[in-house]
C-alpha cells in the first residue's frame, strides 16, 4: 500500500484530472483522505457506484455536497448502466478542455478503495475485459494505462486502502461493504452494527424483508429473529448468531434489503471533526507522558 502510495502521489502530477469511485452507499467513508490531500485544484470526477443499491434521497444530497467545490462533478451509476458509464469519457473532456497547445490527449488517473468496482467500470468504457475483476478486496495489484476512445487515456491505480482509519464508523461501514477483507474483522461486532443503524434508519425495510410484525427495538433481537426465519438454530432451538449475522451482512452487500446509505454528509462531517480532535488530544498526552518522562530521567541522573 506504501509503494502504491508513493507511486499515485508521483503520477497524479502528470495527470489532466482525477477519477474517484465511490461506493453510494457510502460516499464519505470510501473516499480516501490522501487522495484528497494530495488532489489540489485539479479537476475531480466522483464516481458514485452502486447507486441501484443506495438510498437515492441521501445520494443527492452527497452528490451536493461534492460538487460545492466547483472543480468536482458527480455521476450515479449501476454495472448495469454501460450507456451511463460510458458517459464518463465525454464528462472527462468537458471539464477538461483541449486546446491547440497541447497534445489532444486528455490522461485520467482513476482510483477507488478496493471492492468498490472500479474494474468493472474500467470494462464497461473498454468494452473488453481489460482490468481483472472479482467480488473481494485487493484484485487490481497494479498501475494500468488503458485507452477508453481516441483521445481519452486512463491510468488505473490498485484499491488503496489507507492505514489508519481515524473514524471508528468509517471502519465499520468499509467492513460492512466488503471494502476490507472478511478475515480481517469480527463478523458479528459489525453485523451488530449494522443492525443497530437499520433499526433507527430504515425499519420499513426490515419489517418488509423478514416478515416481522414490528421491528425489534435492540440488535439482537433483530439478529435473533433472522436466525429464527432462517433456521440458524442449534440443538434447543438456540440461535446460531454468527450465521445469522453473515446472512445480515451479506443480503446488505446484495441490495436484497431495499436501497440503504449508511451515512449522510451532516452526521460524517461531525465524524471526522471529532475523530480529529480525539486524535489530537491523544497525541498531546503522548507528548505531556513523554515530557514527563525526560524530565524524570533528567532528575535521577543528577
Amino acid at each position: 500500500m506504501h509503494k502504491a502510495s508513493k507511486e499515485i502521489r508521483e503520477k497524479l502530477a502528470e495527470m489532466d484530472l482525477l477519477i474517484e469511485v465511490l461506493d453510494a452507499r457510502l460516499p464519505g467513508s470510501s473516499e480516501n483522505p490522501m487522495i484528497a490531500s494530495i488532489r489540489g485544484d485539479k479537476p475531480c470526477i466522483k464516481i458514485f457506484n452502486k447507486s441501484d443499491l443506495a438510498d437515492p434521497v441521501l445520494s443527492k444530497q452527497w452528490q451536493d455536497y461534492y460538487e460545492q467545490d466547483k472543480g468536482i462533478k458527480t455521476l450515479c451509476i449501476s454495472k448495469e448502466q454501460t450507456d451511463k458509464i460510458r458517459q464518463i469519457a465525454s464528462l472527462c473532456r468537458k471539464i477538461t478542455p483541449l486546446n491547440d497547445n497541447r497534445v489532444k490527449q486528455i490522461h485520467a488517473m482513476i482510483v477507488g478503495i478496493p471492492n468498490v468496482g472500479k474494474s468493472t467500470i474500467i470494462n464497461k468504457l473498454t468494452g473488453r475485459n481489460i482490468a481483472k475483476t472479482g467480488n473481494e478486496a485487493a484484485v487490481t495489484r497494479q498501475q494500468q494505462r488503458i485507452k477508453i476512445d481516441h483521445n481519452v487515456v486512463l491510468f488505473d491505480t490498485p484499491g488503496l486502502l489507507w492505514g489508519d482509519i481515524m473514524n471508528e464508523h468509517s471502519g465499520y461501514r468499509l467492513a460492512i461493504s466488503g471494502a476490507i477483507k472478511d478475515t480481517a474483522f469480527d463478523h458479528d461486532d459489525v453485523a451488530f452494527y449494522l443492525a443497530d443503524y437499520l433499526i433507527k434508519h430504515y425499519p420499513d425495510l426490515l419489517t418488509e424483508r423478514y416478515q416481522l410484525e414490528q421491528c425489534p427495538q435492540t440488535e439482537l433481537e433483530l439478529i435473533e429473529a433472522i436466525g429464527r426465519l432462517r433456521g440458524c438454530l442449534r440443538a434447543g432451538g438456540q440461535v446460531e448468531l454468527d450465521k445469522a449475522c453473515k446472512i445480515l451482512v451479506n443480503e446488505f452487500r446484495l441490495g436484497t434489503l431495499g436501497q440503504i446509505t449508511l451515512e449522510n454528509p451532516p452526521d460524517f462531517i461531525k465524524e471526522v471533526e471529532h475523530a480529529k480532535a480525539e486524535k489530537a488530544r491523544k497525541e498531546k498526552q503522548k507528548q505531556a507522558s513523554r515530557a514527563a518522562r525526560k524530565k524524570r530521567w533528567k532528575r535521577n541522573r543528577k
